[in-house]
């Protein structure tokens, strides 16, 4: 006879689970002063709705378009030589970070040498260091260095992106099969060619898609670097919000829009072109 129990078994353990998130998420609401109800207040809620009626209708007079296309063209390169430069770091560290390479493994079945992870760990070290602290960080310190403008910007982004890039790309060479890059260096195949041959094509798509996610993110920080004077759109937000040009901050905003949704078709282009 059939049993007609359909309780999930899998309820308790799910239960369990939802009981300690909430127990563990618990405190750092605390911590973090989160109070939903103060969107509610009538008061709140007639400043936000104040704020927002000066967005519309958005900027559009000629003299200031011209001034946002310069702001947007700033904000493309702040992001664009900045990755160039994180990724002229990022690509030779993750090679010395990672272990796809490495000759003792090939030659000893995948298990890397003694001597091989006491040379990656200082690289991996540095990788950690240049991404934990934040590119605002940065690019406060380097706006100090260099003066206002999106030179600061670029060198906060490279710095920052390039320990990002580099621990991402590390884990994605490690991540995929070994098998062909160790057989071509046991037969006497150079580290590059081994790379370039063994490696690259399993993961091109992988590193291509997340190389343009960064830049996207790159974007969006170059905005943020500009409220602390490193140049672009973000500059141009904070001068508008201080002189309470509600239509000017709209327009900038969807122009953000816009090129974050650039950003995500071009990913989209470059994925499909290599599948």
């Amino acid at each position: 006879m059939l049993s007609t129990d359909t309780r999930d078994p899998a309820a308790l353990p799910r239960l369990l689970l939802t009981l300690l998130a909430i127990a563990l998420l618990w405190p750092g609401i605390q911590l973090s002063e989160l109070d939903l109800g103060v969107l509610l207040h009538a008061d709140s809620q007639s400043e936000m709705g104040r704020f927002v009626s000066t967005f519309w209708p958005p900027a559009h007079d000629r003299d200031f378009l011209q001034l946002l296309l310069k702001a947007t063209l700033q904000t493309l390169a702040i992001a664009t030589a900045g990755m160039a430069l994180a990724l002229i770091l990022a690509v030779p560290a993750s090679l010395l970070a990672s272990r796809a390479l490495s000759l003792s493994a090939a030659s000893h079945g995948g298990r890397p040498s003694l001597l091989g992870r006491l040379l990656r760990w200082p690289v991996r070290g540095l990788l950690i260091f240049l991404r934990s602290v934040p590119e605002i960080v940065w690019a406060l310190l380097f706006v100090r260095a260099v003066g206002l403008g999106p030179a600061a910007g670029v060198l906060a982004i490279a710095i920052t992106y390039s320990g990002m890039l580099g621990k991402v790309y590390a884990e994605i060479f490690e991540s995929t099969d070994q098998r062909p890059a160790h057989a071509l260096l046991q037969a006497g195949s150079g580290r590059l060619a081994s790379f370039a041959y063994g490696v690259l094509p399993n993961v091109a798509a992988e590193l291509l898609s997340y190389t343009v996610y960064r830049w996207e993110c790159a974007i969006r920080a170059s905005v943020v670097m500009g409220f602390v004077g490193a140049g672009g759109l973000g500059q141009q937000i904070d001068l508008s919000i201080r002189m309470f040009a509600g239509g000017e901050v709209a327009s900038m905003l969807l122009t953000f829009l816009l090129l974050v949704l650039g950003a995500d078709q071009l990913s989209r282009l470059l994925r499909w072109r290599l599948t």
